[in-house]
């Protein structure tokens, strides 16, 4: 069985390195990809997926990343059971294995100086 997933996308939101309960770093980024049709209206729909990358992925990427870059991403799919208004709820989200700078903001502005 597999369970690969591989996306390609612009970063949502500022990307803020957290800690665990048990020390372990993680980062939660959002990413942002237009579907490749037009709907009904004739827009293109986007796609907000939502992403954990850990450990030295999640320190790399906070360091290297912000809001608006375009990162690719490889990883898995992962469901898991939140309590939401007294009510279990399953969420879909992708764990980061693997993220891939393919535009950087930082590496802009050192070219510019």
């Amino acid at each position: 069985m597999l369970n690969q997933v591989v996306l390609v996308g612009r970063v949502v939101y500022d990307l803020e390195l957290k800690k665990n309960d048990s020390g372990k770093r993680f980062l939660v980024l959002t990413l942002a990809i237009p579907r490749s049709f037009k709907n009904m209206e004739g827009n293109y729909d986007t796609d907000f997926i939502r992403c954990i990358v850990w450990d030295s992925v999640a320190e790399n990427t906070s360091e290297y990343c912000k809001k608006g870059d375009i990162v690719g991403l490889k990883g898995r799919l992962q469901s898991r059971i939140i309590e939401k208004n007294d009510k279990k709820e399953s969420m879909m989200e992708v764990i980061g294995e693997k993220v891939t700078f393919l535009t950087s903001s930082k590496s802009k502005e050192e070219k510019e100086k």
